[in-house]
């Protein structure tokens, strides 16, 4: 399998008060095509900064992102821009939609947004359309976004960050707002996109989302601390076991 990600000696820093702030410190990793990874540590590990520095949305202070062979930092802000829009997909805690648009309209709004996307208006409706019903919100298809459930919104957000058909998923807390029952269906959503290939970059505190993810990073005070390799989820019966698994690991990790 190839590599969609390498980063190398990442560093994040931030003055504040003329005071500097470290927020990565020399991370290394790397995520292979069709992998899914969830990052994981406890509040102000930098997580997030994490997510948002490997996917071009932040700068970086030092070190290298290399995401499908090209090097972000080397990148200008618009064909950073181009590359987020048309080879990554993302999902958000809060789910940030335009409220002046029907829910199908958001979803192909990226699609009509790309000039690397040649397909027809039509095809881009027809595949939003398609990319609904797989996730089982065809019926909302023309509501606003006020008329729907937070399960079915962040369902939205989903097929919203798979229009331009994306080599990879950053995805932070996607699950964070839900109920127990939503998230356990999103989750289980985006496990299935990930069986069709598509990598995904997850941040998350629960340990029931990360227990279907293949790998998990654990990062502490801006450092990835350790890595577990759970292998790829494959069936319901595993889950418990897999659960107690990084539970354990967890507590080990002063979770």
């Amino acid at each position: 399998m190839a590599n969609v990600l390498e980063v190398k000696d990442l560093c994040k820093t931030y003055i504040v008060n003329k005071r500097q702030n470290n927020i990565l410190k020399n991370v290394n990793f790397t995520i292979e095509e069709g992998e899914m990874i969830a990052i994981m540590g406890p509040s102000g590990s930098g997580k997030s900064t994490l997510l948002y520095s490997v996917s071009g949305m932040d700068d970086i202070t030092a070190g290298s992102v290399k995401f499908a062979g090209k090097k972000i930092e080397k990148l200008s802000q618009k064909e950073l821009a181009s590359l987020r829009l048309d080879e990554m997909g993302f999902i958000f805690q809060q789910m940030y939609m335009l409220k002046n648009l029907t829910i199908l309209d958001n979803i192909i709004l990226p699609a009509c947004q790309s000039k690397a996307n040649k397909a027809s208006k039509k095809e881009k409706v027809d595949y939003g359309k398609t990319l609904m019903k797989k996730l089982g919100i065809l019926e909302v298809a023309d509501n606003d976004i006020t008329e729907v459930s937070g399960g079915q919104l962040q369902r939205a957000c989903i097929c919203r960050s798979l229009i331009n058909h994306p080599k990879i998923i950053f995805a932070d807390e996607p699950t964070g707002a839900l109920n127990r029952t939503s998230s356990g269906e999103v989750m289980e959503e985006l496990r299935k996109i990930n069986e069709e290939g598509t990598t995904i970059m997850m941040v998350t505190h629960d340990m029931k989302v990360a227990a279907k993810c293949s790998k998990v990073l654990y990062i502490v005070d801006g450092n990835i601390k350790e890595e577990y390799n759970l292998g790829k989820y494959e069936k319901e019966s595993t889950l418990k076991e897999r659960e107690r698994i990084i539970n354990n690991w967890l507590i080990e990790m002063g979770w």
